[in-house]
């Protein structure tokens, strides 16, 4: 990974996701590239009461808040020794970040935890940017601090397309981890793939892993994913996004929507 994309805004996650990007950039001798997007409201439509009038000001305003923000950002990445550089746009956060991540290795952002409660919440952004483009997403919970590269490392693995999508995406930070963990949730009905698979493709990239088959019992996959992340002690894990697609698992359930409302550590996202 050469080119690391982080999405620069300021809320409670922002800290969180600003040093997970340097940590990988010091790992891969990456570059990060700092994406502010700056969410430009409507206001320039008619309307009987005249606020369009109000535009200019109100955009400088969001500006000036934006470049405050930006100086500390910079102020941060000048002790990291990462290189660097900065994109500023206007418009929205989602659009803007996937163009700008078309050459990019990795996405940045925030897990939302539980939907946005306050401005100060991460904006739920994740599911877009991993369902909207090509490039992985790293999701950083809104309470971490970094990213433990070389620590201990899962792969959620149940043979689909998304998990080896994952899997591929991951491989040059799954080198870097002490210890990867593979955990196949046993379900009943099998795969297309064999369990086998993925610490085989691992092998042939120099990464070994070890591989479990997680007992799912009588709860939700999720829960066994959230049991094998407590009992391994990984640091962070891999998954595929959105087997069953994004709406449908908002309705019905579904293994990434849970994880990105619970997941207590980093997850490396591919669709």
């Amino acid at each position: 990974m050469k080119m690391i994309l982080l999405h620069i805004h300021d809320d409670r996650g922002a800290d969180g996701r600003l040093q997970a990007a340097c940590d990988i950039a010091r790992a891969c001798n990456a570059h990060v590239r700092c994406v502010q997007v700056t969410p430009m409201p409507s206001l320039m439509a008619a309307d009987v009461y005249g606020g369009a009038g109000y535009a200019p000001s109100i955009a400088a305003e969001l500006h000036d808040i934006a470049d405050s923000f930006r100086h500390r950002v910079e102020a941060h990445l000048a002790h990291e020794d990462v290189a660097w550089d900065w994109v500023q746009m206007d418009g929205d956060s989602v659009a803007g970040l996937l163009a700008a991540a078309h050459l990019a290795d990795l996405i940045v952002a925030s897990l939302p935890e539980h939907g946005r409660a306050t401005m100060q919440d991460p904006l739920p952004i994740v599911a877009d940017l991993a369902l909207g483009g090509r490039t992985p997403v790293l999701a950083v919970p809104a309470t971490a601090r970094s990213l433990p590269v070389a620590g201990q490392a899962m792969v959620a693995w149940d043979g689909s397309e998304q998990s080896c999508a994952a899997l591929r995406a991951a491989v040059p930070l799954l080198r870097l981890a002490d210890h990867v963990d593979i955990v196949t949730v046993e379900e009943g009905g099998g795969t297309d793939f064999p369990a086998t698979g993925a610490p085989e493709y691992l092998a042939r990239h120099s990464v070994k892993a070890r591989l479990h088959c997680w007992a799912k019992g009588d709860h939700p996959v999720e829960c066994a994913l959230r049991e094998a992340i407590d009992t391994l002690g990984a640091d962070w894990m891999v998954m595929g996004a959105f087997g069953h697609g994004r709406w449908r698992e908002r309705i019905f359930g579904g293994v990434s929507h849970a994880m990105l409302r619970t997941a207590r550590v980093p997850l490396l996202l591919a669709h």
